[in-house]
This record gives structure tokens, sequence and C-alpha cells, in this order.
């Protein structure tokens, strides 16, 4: 039986999906996992999915989850967890900010916004459903939405014995590294025990 868990990070460019990742692995790796990240940007500077694979164990062999393997999913764009569901296994959790950002058939008005995403993957899994933006905006900066997330993953994967405030310190510009332990802290607060 493989102890590997499977992490998939999904979003929007500019949303800080890739630094969620990164400090996320390298956490895993300071707790001495063996940790594989992919990451594929669609067009992401032009407002395009981004996703991020983040794979951790005794030993990984390979840094692609598969449809039907995610332990987690956390979404920073809700129509991204939809188009994401597949790979989440059947007992699979989803950390989801419940927040619209209209992909570009929809800006043209050839397509509509999804509408009961929420309720559909609530019915699918186990979700974990917040205003991560608002809570960053509340803070001061909503930038600072990808650390609200990754506290949420933190909590909802259960992953409490590494110093991640550390990592965070390491990873954002000294200017930043407050309003980023702060959003850290409030994501972890959004995730009832796990």
């Amino acid at each position: 039986m493989s102890n590997v868990k499977n992490i998939l990070l999904v979003g929007v460019g500019g949303q800080g999906t890739i630094l969620a990742s990164k400090v996320l692995s390298e956490g895993l790796m300071e707790a001495g996992f063996d940790v594989k990240m992919s990451e594929i940007h669609g067009m992401s500077q032009r407002g395009g999915n981004v996703s991020t694979q983040v794979r951790f164990g005794d030993k990984v062999f390979s840094p692609i989850i598969g449809k039907g393997e995610a332990d987690l999913i956390v979404a920073f764009e809700k129509m991204e967890a939809l188009r994401w569901i597949e790979y989440l296994k059947p007992e699979g959790r989803m950390v989801i900010n419940d927040a619209e950002i209209p992909s570009a058939p929809i800006q043209m008005g050839l397509a509509a916004y999804p509408e009961g995403i929420i309720e559909e993957l609530s019915e699918k899994a186990v979700t974990y459903v917040f205003k991560a933006t608002g809570l960053a905006e509340t803070l001061g900066n909503p930038k600072s939405m990808n650390m609200v997330l990754l506290g949420a993953l933190i909590k909802a994967i259960n992953l409490p014995d590494i110093d991640w405030e550390e990592v965070i310190r390491r990873n954002v510009k000294p200017s930043f590294v407050d309003i980023n332990l702060e959003a850290f802290r409030t994501g972890k607060a959004q995730v009832s025990g796990s």
C-alpha cells in the first residue's frame, strides 16, 4: 500500500498558485518527505488556468497525479474546482475559494458562467468552501489569498508538525511576511477539525 499523498492546486494566472505550491513542497521536503511537483501554465499570464500537482511520501516516482488519485484539490476559483473534480479520489476533499473569475469565452459573451457549482461539488466530496479572496481583502491585501488557501490546505490534510510560518517567511518579500502569516492563520481557522 502506497503512502503517497496527492494534492492538486488549481486556479487562474496571477492568483499565487505557484507560490503556494512552492511553500507546500519546501515544507514537506524539510519534514523528510520525498516530494515531486509539476506545474502547468495555460496562458496563465492572460488569466488562463494554472495547475500544480504536489505528490509526497516515503518514495515518489512520478510528479503526475492521475484521474481519481488526488487526496485533496485546492481550487483558487470555483469553476476550476469543477473542471478538475474527476482527479479527486472518491474519499478526497476539496478546499474551494468561493470566487468567480470569468474565462475569456464568458467575458466575450460566448458562454455563461455555470450556476450551482458549489452545490454540485458538495454532493461529490467533502468540501471546505469560503471566500478566501474576501478574507484576504479584509486583512489588507487581496494577493494574500493564496496563503489563506494554503492554511486551509494544511489543516484539511492534517500537516501540523512543520514550521509552515518559517517556510512562508523565507518565500515572501520581507515587507509582505506579516500579512501572509496572518492570511495563513486565517485560512487554517476556516477548516474545522479534520
